[in-house]
C-alpha cells in the first residue's frame, strides 16, 4: 500500500518534512560522496556579501546554480560544491559607516582603523544565519560548513601570490591618470565597478560657454617664439586677420559642457582639423563654432561672416575663464614624467611662467552634439588627460578628493554639483554664458553609495590588462555562454574595449596591497607570501595572532635593499572584485596548499552562474585574473541571468515599496513553486517580471496538476491493491499507453539534451508540457479504466503505465523541484522497493528507451487532440454539453494518411467527443454543412467568402449535428444524473471507494430514463441500489432541473 495522498495538499508542509528527511539521512553529503571516483563536475560559487538579507534576485541565481550540479550528480559526476562569502570592500565599509553615523574617511581615522575594521569583521556575518537558512530552505545544496571566506589570512595570502606573479611579469604599475573616483567613499573605482552604477535619465546642465580670444598676447614681446611647431608667425597672422575682421569687437570660441564644475580646470579647447568652422556675428560680437552645429545652437547661416578649417584655429590662444593663479590653485605641466624608481610616474608642478590656454586638434571631437569645440580639463576627463600629455597642456586641479572646490574661488568649499549653478551665475554676470539648458542623459554613480562619480586625475595602482587583451579575447572564444549573444556582445565588447584595471582602493577594510616602498629612494618591492615577508632583512612589526589587515599590516617594515633605509607598505587595499575573482585559487590556498589543483580537475570550473551585470563584475574579474596568471579561462560554461522586475516591469526597490520578500512567498507556496517559476517563466538571459500572483499561477498550472495526477494514482492504486511488480509488455498496452510511454522516453531525451546544453528553461517547459498531456489527455482518457471494478489486463496496464510515468517524473524533476520530487519518490518507490536508494537525489537520472519512441503514434495522437479540440469548440458554439451524446461527427482532414491516423485512434475521438460514429468528408462538403443542422469548427469563413484550400494541406474542419434524437437526449440526461451524483458523493463526504444506495424522485420521463440506464448509473456511481422515492432519514438530497425536468436525487452510504 502507498501512503495516502490527499487532493488537498500543503506544499510548504511537505517541504518541511523532506528537509528533515535530508538532514536525518545526510542526503546531500551522501549524494556527493557516493560519486567519488567519477568524473568531476566543478561549480564555482560567486560569493555574496552576508551583511544584508537575501532578496528574490539572490534566489534566482542560487536555484540556477543548484539545478545543473544536481543533474550532473544524478548523471554520475562527482561534484563537491563549496559556499563562499565575500567579506571585504565598500559594501561592508559603507554599512558600518552607516551604523556609526560616519560620512567621511576623516571620521573613520579619528575613530581608529583598528576599531573600524573590527566592526567590519563583525558586520560581514550579520545576516549569515538568514543566508544559511534561506540557502537550505530553497534546496540549494552547497557545503555551508566549510566555506571559503575572503577575509581569511590564507585567502589573502593567495591574492598576494597572484599579485606578485603579475608584478614579476611587469603587469602592475602605478600611474597618474584620470580614474573614476567616488567623492563620498574617497576612493578610485575600476571600470567594471563603474559599469554597475550607471543611471539613466539623470538631469544635468547643458551650457554653451564663450572663451574670448586673447588679443593682447599676440603683441607681447617674445610670445611668438613660445608657440610650438614653428608656426608662430602663421598663427599670429591668422589671429591678426581674425581680430581685424572683428573690427574691435570681441572674438569668442563657443564650447559646450554638461559639467560646469570642470570649467575652472580648463586648460585647452579642442577642434577637429578637417571640419569646417563658421565665424558668426551675433549680438555685436564674433563667435566661432562648427558649421554643422549652428542649428542645434539656435543660430542661422545668415550670420556667417567667414568659414575656416579647424586646422586654422590650432594654436590660437584664449583668456582663461578662471585664472588659477588669481585663486591660489597650483598648476602643473603635463607630458613631463618624473620617474620614481619603480613602476610609477608623476607630473611636474609648474612654478612661474605664463599659462598657455591653446586651441588644439584631436580626433575625438564630435559634431553630433555641442558646438564642435570641446572644453578640455585634463584633471577631470580621460581623453582630456591623454590629450594633455600629448600636447603638454597645463594641468589644474580645482577640486579635492571629497569633490569640494579648493582655492579662493567664490564657490570654494562647495561640492561640485552644488557649485554648478554658482559657476554659471559668475559666467553669466561676465557675459560668458551664451546659453543654458537642461539635458537628461546617462551618468555613472557609485555602485554602492550612489554618489555621483567624478573622473579625477590621481595616483592609482593598475593591472596592465591591456597587455593581455588578445589572450582575454581568445579565452572568451573557448567559453560557452548562455545566452550565446553575451559572448561576443556584452562580454565580448567589454573585452574589445578593455582598459587597464585600476585595482587599488584608498580605503581600510580589504586585502592590503602587498607593495612596500622606500620613502627615501623610492624603491618598490612586492611581497608574495607571509614567509617572504618574514624573511626580509630588518623585518619587524609583526603581532600575534597574525592579522593581515590594516592597521596591523601597516606596522610591518623591513630594510630597503637599495639604500638600507626603512620600507613601509603603501596604504591602499585592493579592489574587492579582485578578491572574488581570485576564488578559484584562493579558496584552496594555492599554491601553498592543494598543488594538484590543476591536475585533479578542480580547475577550470565546468559551470558558473550569476546575473548579467556580472559581465562587468565577477565574470570579468575571474576571466582577467585567470588569463593574467595562467593564460587560460577559468570557467567553461556560464549562464547569464536577466534581472528581476516587479509585475509592472519596474525595478524593485524599498523606496517604491514593490519589493517581494522571498520568505513570504516560500512560506505560502513553498520553495518548489518559486524554483519552478524561476526556471520556466522566461529564458535565463531575459528580464523577468515577478509577483506573488505569478508564483500562485505556477502552483495552480503545474504543481497542482502534477499532484492531482499523483493523488489520483495513489487513491485508485490503494483501492485496487496495485503492486508495481511487473511492467506490462507492449502487446498488452493500449495505443494510449504506448503513446504516453513513447512521450515519456522522448521527454527523457529532450530534458537530457536541454540540461546538457545548460538550458533549464527548455527542460522545465518540456516537463510541464508532458505533465499537461499526462493529466489532460492520458489520465482523462484512462479514467474509466481505473474506475471499472474488474482487475483485468487493461486496468493493470493503465496502472503500470501511470506508475512508470510518475516514478520517472520524480527523477526528471529532482534537479528542479527537489522537495516534491523526493516526496513522490519516497511514496512511489520506497514503499515498494526497500533496497532502492533512500532518496531520489541518490538515484540515477532516467535513461531513455529509444526503442519505445514512436513518432508516428505521437503525430497521430496530436492529430486526435487537434480534432477533439475542434469538436469541443463546435459543441460549445452550438451550446451542446460534452455529456450529451451525439450520433456522429463529420471531419475533414488534409489527406488519406491523416484519415488512417484518425481511424487508428477512433475510440479516443468517439469517447472524447461523446459521439457514436466518426465520419469523413471533403473540406468543401463539411464546410457546406455549417448552418444546415450542423455547427462547423475549424477554418473560419466570412459571409460570401470563397473556400480556399492551401496547397500544403493542414486545414481541418469538424462538424457536429445540432439535431439530437430523443434516445440520445435520454442518454444525455442519464449522464447528467451521474455527474450530479458524483458531486453529491463528494458533498456528503463519502470516500471514493464507498458503495452507496441511490434514490430519485421525478415525473414519468425521469422514471423512464432512470429505468433505461439503471445499470449504467449504478456502475458509474458505485450504487448498490437505485430506487424511486426518497426515504425520510439518513439520505443526503439535492434538487436539480435537467433538460427542463425536475428531479430530486438522494444518496446514502451502503451498509
Amino acid at each position: 500500500m502507498f501512503h495516502p495522498a490527499s487532493s488537498k495538499v500543503n506544499f510548504p508542509q511537505i517541504e518541511s518534512t523532506i528537509l528533515s528527511l535530508w538532514k536525518d539521512r545526510n542526503v546531500f553529503e551522501r549524494s556527493v560522496d557516493s560519486r567519488q571516483g567519477c568524473p568531476r563536475f566543478v561549480l564555482y560559487e560567486g560569493p555574496p556579501t552576508a551583511n544584508g538579507s537575501p532578496g528574490i534576485h539572490h534566489i534566482l541565481s542560487r536555484v540556477f546554480k543548484d539545478v545543473i550540479p544536481r543533474y550532473k550528480v544524478m548523471k554520475g559526476h562527482y561534484s563537491p560544491r563549496i559556499a563562499g562569502w565575500d567579506t571585504h570592500g565598500l559594501p561592508v565599509e559603507l554599512e558600518v559607516e552607516k551604523e556609526l553615523g560616519f560620512s567621511s574617511k576623516t571620521e573613520i581615522e579619528e575613530y581608529g582603523i583598528d576599531q573600524f575594521n573590527a566592526r567590519c569583521r563583525e558586520s560581514v556575518f550579520g545576516y549569515l544565519k538568514e543566508w544559511e537558512a534561506m540557502t537550505e530552505r530553497i534546496g540549494f545544496w552547497i557545503d555551508l560548513k566549510h566555506p571559503y571566506i575572503t577575509m581569511d589570512n590564507n585567502y589573502i595570502e593567495t591574492c598576494w601570490w597572484a599579485i606578485k606573479q603579475m608584478w614579476d611579469k611587469g603587469l602592475i604599475y602605478q600611474g597618474y591618470k584620470v580614474t573614476p573616483h567616488c567623492p563620498r567613499c574617497g576612493t578610485s573605482l575600476s571600470s567594471h565597478e563603474v559599469a554597475l552604477g550607471y543611471q539613466d535619465d539623470v538631469e544635468d546642465p547643458s551650457v554653451y560657454i564663450k572663451f574670448k580670444l586673447a588679443e593682447s598676447l599676440y603683441s607681447e614681446p617674445g610670445f611668438l617664439d613660445k608657440l610650438r611647431g614653428g608656426y608662430g608667425e602663421k598663427v599670429a597672422d591668422f589671429a591678426k586677420w581674425l581680430l581685424n575682421l572683428a573690427g574691435g569687437k570681441g572674438v569668442y570660441l563657443l564650447a559646450w559642457t554638461t559639467t560646469p564644475w570642470t570649467l575652472p580646470g580648463n586648460s585647452a579647447l579642442a577642434v577637429a582639423s578637417d571640419a569646417e568652422y563658421a565665424i558668426m556675428e551675433v549680438d555685436n560680437e564674433y563667435l566661432i563654432l562648427a558649421s554643422v552645429c549652428l542649428e542645434a545652437v539656435g543660430l542661422s547661416d545668415d550670420s556667417i561672416i567667414a568659414k575656416v578649417k579647424g586646422s586654422d584655429l590650432v594654436d590660437l590662444r584664449y583668456e582663461p575663464l578662471f585664472n588659477p593663479k588669481e585663486f591660489k590653485v597650483p598648476v602643473a605641466t603635463m607630458g613631463i614624467l618624473r620617474e620614481t624608481g619603480g613602476p610609477s610616474s608623476d607630473i611636474i608642478w609648474k612654478k612661474g611662467g605664463i599659462l598657455n590656454y591653446p586651441v588644439i586638434a584631436t580626433d575625438f571631437v564630435s559634431m553630433e552634439d555641442g558646438t564642435g569645440i570641446v572644453h578640455m580639463a585634463p584633471a577631470y576627463g580621460e581623453v582630456d588627460y591623454e590629450a594633455g600629455i600629448k600636447n603638454v597642456l597645463d594641468f589644474v586641479h580645482t577640486v579635492d578628493l571629497q569633490g569640494r572646490v579648493i582655492g579662493t574661488y567664490p564657490f570654494a568649499g562647495k561640492f561640485v554639483k552644488d557649485a554648478d549653478p554658482l559657476i554659471l551665475d559668475d559666467l553669466r554676470s561676465r557675459g560668458l554664458l551664451f546659453r543654458s539648458e537642461k539635458v537628461r542623459h546617462t551618468y555613472p554613480f557609485c555602485w554602492r553609495c550612489e554618489a555621483p562619480l567624478l573622473y579625477y586625475a590621481k595616483q592609482t595602482w593598475y593591472i596592465r590588462t591591456t597587455a593581455v587583451k588578445e589572450s582575454l579575447i581568445a579565452g572568451n572564444n573557448e567559453i560557452n555562454w548562455y545566452p550565446e549573444h553575451i559572448k561576443y556582445g556584452r562580454f565580448g565588447d567589454w573585452l574589445e574595449n578593455n582598459i587597464d584595471w585600476a585595482f587599488s582602493r584608498e580605503r581600510y577594510w580589504g586585502t592590503p596591497l602587498n607593495i612596500w616602498r622606500c620613502e627615501s629612494c623610492g624603491t618598490y618591492e612586492c611581497v608574495g607570501s607571509v614567509n617572504d615577508l618574514k624573511e626580509k632583512v630588518g623585518f619587524t612589526g609583526l603581532k600575534e595572532p597574525l592579522d593581515l589587515h590594516r592597521p596591523y599590516i601597516d606596522e610591518i617594515t623591513f630594510t630597503c635593499p637599495s639604500c638600507g633605509r626603512e620600507m613601509k607598505r603603501v596604504l591602499e587595499v585592493i579592489d574587492c572584485w579582485f578578491d572574488s575573482g581570485a576564488m578559484p585559487i584562493s579558496q584552496c590556498h594555492y599554491p601553498f596548499e592543494n598543488e594538484s589543483l590543476f591536475d585533479d580537475g578542480r580547475f577550470p570550473a565546468d559551470y558558473i552562474c550569476e546575473a548579467v551585470d556580472q559581465t562587468r563584475g565577477w565574470f570579468y574579474s575571474l576571466h582577467a585574473i585567470s588569463t593574467l596568471l595562467f593564460n587560460r579561462p577559468c570557467f567553461k560554461n556560464v549562464i547569464c541571468l536577466g534581472h528581476i522586475l516587479d509585475a509592472k516591469g519596474e525595478k524593485m526597490s524599498k523606496v517604491r515599496g514593490n519589493v517581494v520578500e522571498p520568505w513570504a512567498i516560500i512560506n505560502k507556496y513553498g520553495a518548489d513553486a518559486l524554483r519552478w517559476y524561476c526556471f520556466t517563466a522566461s529564458p535565463p538571459g531575459n528580464v523577468r517580471r515577478f509577483s506573488e500572483d505569478m508564483v500562485a499561477e505556477v502552483t495552480r498550472r503545474f504543481l497542482l496538476t502534477l499532484w492531482n495526477v499523483y493523488s489520483f494514482f495513489i487513491t485508485y492504486a490503494n483501492i485496487d491493491h496495485f503492486t508495481p511488480d511487473n511492467e506490462a509488455t507492449l502487446s498488452e498496452q493500449s495505443e494510449l499507453d504506448r503513446w504516453i510511454i513513447s512521450e515519456l522516453n522522448q521527454l527523457i531525451v529532450d530534458v537530457d539534451s536541454a540540461l546538457d546544453g545548460y538550458n533549464p528553461t527548455e527542460a522545465g517547459r518540456r516537463i510541464e508540457s508532458f505533465v499537461n498531456d499526462l493529466s489532460n489527455w492520458y489520465v482523462r482518457r484512462s479514467r474509466r479504466r481505473f474506475w471499472k471494478s474488474e482487475n483485468d489486463a487493461d486496468k493493470l496496464s493503465a496502472y503500470t503505465t501511470l506508475y512508470k510515468c510518475l516514478v520517472t517524473l520524480s527523477k526528471l524533476l529532482a534537479p528542479f523541484i527537489p522537495f516534491l520530487a523526493d516526496e513522490l519518490y519516497q511514496n512511489l518507490v520506497l514503499t515498494v522497493l526497500s533496497d532502492a536508494p533512500d532518496s531520489v537525489h541518490l538515484a540515477d537520472f532516467p535513461v531513455a528507451d529509444k526503442g519505445k519512441i514512436d513518432k508516428q503514434l505521437d503525430a497521430d495522437t496530436r492529430l486526435v487532440m487537434k480534432i477533439s479540440s475542434l469538436g469541443r469548440a463546435a459543441r460549445s458554439q452550438a451550446g451542446i454539453k460534452v455529456r450529451q451524446p451525439l450520433a456522429h461527427v463529420v471531419v475533414s482532414v488534409a489527406g488519406s494518411n491523416e484519415q488512417r491516423s484518425l481511424e487508428r485512434l477512433k475510440p479516443q475521438i468517439l469517447e472524447e467527443l461523446n459521439v457514436k460514429e466518426l465520419k469523413f468528408d471533403s473540406l468543401q462538403e463539411v464546410t457546406k454543412l455549417d448552418g444546415h443542422g450542423y455547427i462547423v469548427s475549424g477554418m473560419e469563413l466570412g459571409k460570401g467568402q470563397e473556400l480556399k484550400v492551401p496547397a500544403s494541406g493542414g486545414v481541418y474542419q469538424v462538424a457536429v449535428p445540432t439535431n439530437i434524437p430523443s434516445k440520445l437526449q435520454a442518454e444525455g440526461m442519464a449522464r447528467e444524473v451521474v455527474h450530479r451524483l458524483q458531486i453529491m458523493r463528494r458533498s456528503a463526504g463519502f470516500d471514493i471507494a464507498d458503495y452507496i444506495n441511490t434514490y430519485y424522485q421525478g415525473g414519468d420521463y425521469v422514471r423512464q430514463v432512470m429505468e433505461t440506464f439503471t445499470d449504467y448509473i449504478k456502475q458509474e456511481t458505485l450504487s448498490r441500489q437505485l430506487g424511486e422515492g426518497i426515504p425520510e432519514e439518513g439520505v443526503f438530497t439535492e434538487s436539480y432541473k435537467l433538460g427542463g425536468y425536475h428531479i430530486l436525487l438522494g444518496v446514502k452510504r451502503f451498509g
